[in-house]
C-alpha cells in the first residue's frame, strides 16, 4: 500500500488521566466492527496499575469526531527487553479506523511514538495492518476461535463434538458447585488456582494487581466463575465482556480439576452465564497453531480463524517472548518444578516482561 497523498487530521495523544478526552476515543472502539476489550482505556490503565507497564492511545479526529485509534502498552523489562505494543498482555488490539488515510497516519505515529520511548519495535496484534514500507506481516502462526452460543443448555451441549460432550456430561454428574462474582473472595479463589494451574504449565503468574485492576476497571463488564468441589476451587475463570461476547481469558485448574472435569465443567457452565447475561457468542480467544490449547478449543467444536500481526524493529529484529520457541523449553521444565510459593514470589515479576 503506498503513502496516502494527504493526512486527514493531526494524530493526537490522548491522555488517560481525563474521562473527558479518553471517552469518545473508548466509544468510537466500542462501535468499531474490529474493537476488542484490549482497545478500550480500562484495558490500558488496568496493566499500568497491574504491571507498572505505561499505557498511551494515539487517535485521529476531525471537528471533534474520531476517525481512528490505536491503544498501545510500553514495555521494559530487563530479561525481554523493550517494545510498544498493541496492546500489551493482550491476543488482539491493533488499529482501528474506517479510513485508509488514518490507518497509515496511526501507524506511522506508532513507529514515531516508539523512537520516542526507547523500544525498538512496535507491534500490532490485529485491527487495520500497516502494509506499507517497514512493516513485516506474520499470519497464520495463532488463530482465534469464536462461535454463536446456543438457544439453551440442552442445544449447548449437542453443539459440542461427541467426545467432549461426553466428558461435560461426567462434569454434570459430580457434586460441583458454581460460584460468579467480583468480590475479593472471588479474586483470592481465582488467583490461588491459576497461580497453580500455570506454574503446572511452566509459566510465570501474571501480578494478582493485574487482575483486581482488570476487574475494577471494567466493572460489570468483567466477572470470575469459580467451581468449587467440597468447598474448595478447583477451577476458576476471568472473564470480560465486549459487544454482545463472553470472552474466558485468565482460567484454569488445579491437579485436582482434571479428576472431576471441572475445566469442562467451568466453560459449559460460563456459556450458560453468558447467555443469561444476554451474549450471543463465546470468544475462546487466541493460540497457537498446532498447540495443546488449539486441539482442546477445536475438540469444543470451535473453528480456528487465522490471525494476523505486524509488526516493525529496528534493524529488523523484533524481541520474541514466545514460550514455545525451543529456547524457553528447558527453563519452562525447571519452572514446573517449583515450589508453588516460590513461582508465586518470582512469577509476577518475570510476568511483567510478557506482554
Amino acid at each position: 500500500m503506498n503513502a496516502p497523498a494527504h493526512i486527514a487530521a493531526p494524530v493526537e495523544l490522548i491522555d488517560l488521566s481525563d474521562p473527558a478526552d479518553y471517552a469518545p476515543v473508548d466509544a468510537f472502539a466500542r462501535a468499531h466492527p474490529q474493537g476488542t476489550p484490549f482497545h478500550l482505556s480500562a484495558w490500558l490503565r488496568g496493566v499500568e496499575l497491574g504491571c507498572g507497564q505505561r499505557g498511551h492511545v494515539l487517535a485521529v479526529r476531525r471537528a471533534g469526531v474520531v476517525l481512528g485509534m490505536v491503544p498501545l502498552t510500553e514495555m521494559h523489562h530487563p530479561l525481554f527487553g523493550s517494545a510498544l505494543v498493541s496492546s500489551g498482555f493482550a491476543v488482539g488490539g491493533g488499529i482501528l479506523a474506517y479510513d485508509e488515510v488514518a490507518a497509515h497516519v496511526l501507524a506511522t505515529a506508532a513507529w514515531d511514538l516508539a523512537h520516542r520511548l526507547e523500544c525498538p519495535s512496535v507491534e500490532l496484534r490485529g485491527g487495520d495492518l500497516p502494509e506499507h514500507e517497514g512493516w513485516t506481516i506474520k499470519r497464520g502462526a495463532h488463530a482465534g476461535f469464536v462461535r454463536p452460543l446456543a438457544a439453551d443448555d440442552e442445544k449447548e451441549l449437542l453443539a459440542i463434538p461427541r467426545k467432549q460432550r461426553a466428558e461435560v456430561r461426567k462434569a454434570l454428574g459430580f457434586d460441583l458447585a458454581i460460584e460468579v462474582g467480583r468480590a475479593r473472595g472471588d479474586l483470592d479463589a481465582h488467583y490461588a488456582v491459576y497461580s497453580e494451574s500455570v506454574r503446572n504449565l511452566g509459566t510465570p503468574v501474571f501480578p494478582r494487581k493485574l487482575f483486581a485492576s482488570i476487574l475494577e476497571g471494567f466493572g460489570e463488564d468483567a466477572d470470575i466463575l469459580t467451581v468449587r468441589r467440597a468447598g474448595q476451587p478447583i477451577a476458576s475463570v476471568l472473564s470480560l465482556y465486549h459487544g454482545g461476547a463472553v470472552m474466558p481469558y485468565w482460567g484454569g485448574g488445579t491437579a485436582e480439576a482434571r479428576t472431576w472435569r471441572a475445566n469442562d465443567m467451568m466453560y459449559y457452565a460460563l456459556m450458560r452465564h453468558a447467555r443469561q447475561r444476554g451474549c450471543d457468542r463465546f470468544d475462546f480467544g487466541r493460540s497457537k497453531v498446532d498447540s495443546g490449547a488449539f486441539a482442546f478449543k477445536k475438540n469444543w467444536g470451535f473453528t480456528p480463524e487465522p490471525l494476523s500481526y505486524a509488526i516493525r524493529a529496528a534493524g529488523g529484529a523484533a524481541r520474541e517472548v514466545d514460550p514455545l520457541d525451543p529456547k524457553y523449553q528447558r527453563r519452562i521444565a525447571l519452572w514446573k518444578k517449583l515450589p508453588l510459593r516460590v513461582a508465586n514470589r518470582v512469577g509476577p515479576w518475570l510476568a511483567r516482561g510478557l506482554g
